[in-house]
């Protein structure tokens, strides 16, 4: 869901996730628990990048 080479680890896409459900990872770059997230796509349309594609 996260494309981690667009990724630019700025935190926008975790500080607008409803559920928590993103963090960055030990390398700065943006993870998404799936077994958390409710593909509401809120970080999709948030990313500045375009690096996360929310499945539906």
């Amino acid at each position: 869901m996260v494309n981690k080479s667009k990724c630019i680890g700025c935190g926008a896409c975790e500080s607008v996730c409803p559920v928590g459900a993103i963090k960055l990872d030990a390398n700065g770059k943006s993870e998404i628990d799936t077994n958390v997230c409710i593909k509401c796509g809120a970080c999709e349309n948030l990313c500045p990048v375009e690096a996360i594609k929310i499945s539906r």
